[in-house]
């Protein structure tokens, strides 16, 4: 069985081929600037490249060029279009409705649709190419993975925030996560790799990178999550703010006269690491900086670590029983200070990191000594497999 997994953003599409006999990668290729001039294409395979650069007005042309992609006679994985099985698609918002991946039909549609409200800058850029994909593909079966949809396990009083019950009931106002897909992949390799039984299996999975979230697992399900409503709640991030007391935004508002839609840019876009810095959004050029002397950048840095390790500990706690940390995630797989970071002041509690065996980038690894409390680990992350995954067994 092949499947295509289609991950589609405002302006981009991020696309891998799987052969699911032995969950082998045939190709993955990324399309930006859809819509932008100079639109281009850029499919991997084997260590080469091939690249389209034509215009692309939308989301349909881009995948007609992604499917041209896959069956060019020189450069592609298949020879017509009917080799692909199915097509599973990310979904970053389900709401309380999606509570698990699902083949789409017009009720998974009218949840997309009414969840976009909550996610407006990704769900209806997930659709634009569910679209494309009905109109190229139109006898092929689509399947929804939702970002949201690992987090619905969380008991009410982890999701609910403290404000008038009536937001909740009426709006859906409340917590819901994301970066699920993730996190899901990360609980069943740490049960796997910990030779547990998924239902036994507690970890705190911290998926840093530019966006980052940290989600306490209880019993191999979500049980808390940094990220809520939105995607902006939790730790200070690559250019989003993270946690803030939310008279800050009333104060910005009316000192600057900032509307609401220019203040959710502010928190979304220009905060974060970059804002509090000056430089950037990406960790490399803040650890180059504060190696540097600049301050800002090791402001940001402290800040990042702090808020992390500020919510492992609050986990440690509310799950009562840990069996590992892992690090996941750009940040969270490479960035070895970093991790040495987050854990300083874990001695107390017998969670020692190893420095020796810290010092790796990316794989599976465990990086805490050998007689401590909790497991430290690193599992590179695979949201596309398990999107994958998700999408054989439910066409299957």
């Amino acid at each position: 069985m092949k499947i295509l997994v289609i991950n589609c953003g405002s302006s981009s599409l991020k696309y891998q081929l799987f052969d699911m006999e032995n969950e082998d990668v045939l190709v993955q290729g990324l399309v930006e600037r859809i819509g932008i001039e100079g639109s281009r294409l850029v499919q991997k395979k084997d260590g080469d490249k091939y690249i389209i650069e034509e215009p692309m007005a939308n989301h349909t042309e881009a995948v007609g060029h992604v499917f041209d992609a896959l069956v060019d006679s020189e450069n592609g994985v298949i020879e017509s279009l009917d080799e692909i099985d199915a097509v599973g698609h990310r979904f970053v918002h389900g709401g309380e409705k999606a509570t698990k991946s699902a083949l789409i039909n017009d009720e998974v549609k009218a949840i997309i649709e009414d969840s976009a409200k909550f996610a407006p800058l990704h769900n209806p850029a997930n659709l634009m190419g569910l679209k494309a994909c009905e109109e190229l593909l139109p006898n092929v079966p689509n399947v929804a993975v939702f970002d949201t949809a690992f987090h619905q396990t969380m008991p009410a009083k982890t999701y609910l925030y403290g404000i008038d019950y009536k937001y909740y009931e009426e709006d859906g106002i409340r917590k819901y996560g994301f970066h699920g897909t993730s996190h899901n992949y990360i609980t069943n390799r740490a049960a796997e790799l910990l030779e547990k039984p998924l239902e036994e299996t507690n970890i705190i999975s911290a998926h840093l990178g530019n966006g980052s979230s940290i989600t306490a697992v209880k019993e191999g399900k979500s049980f808390d999550t940094t990220m809520g409503l939105t995607p902006l709640e939790g730790l200070v991030m690559g250019t989003r703010s993270g946690d803030l007391d939310p008279a800050v935004v009333t104060y910005i508002e009316e000192k600057d006269g900032v509307s609401p839609s220019d203040m959710n840019n502010i928190l979304n876009k220009q905060s974060g690491v970059l804002g509090v810095s000056g430089v950037s959004s990406d960790f490399r050029d803040l650890e180059d900086a504060a190696k540097e002397g600049n301050e800002r950048a090791k402001f940001a840095l402290d800040m990042f670590a702090t808020r992390a390790k500020r919510y492992i500990a609050g986990y440690m706690a509310e799950i009562e029983k840990v069996d590992a940390i892992v690090f996941t995630g750009g940040i969270g797989e490479n960035s070895i200070e970093m991790r040495e970071d987050i854990l300083k002041g874990f001695e107390q509690f017998g969670i020692k990191i190893d420095p020796e065996k810290n010092n790796v980038r990316g794989g599976e690894h465990v990086i805490s000594t050998d007689d401590s409390k909790v497991k430290i680990m690193v599992i590179a992350t695979n949201e596309e497999l398990m999107i994958a995954r998700d999408t054989k067994n439910l066409v299957k």
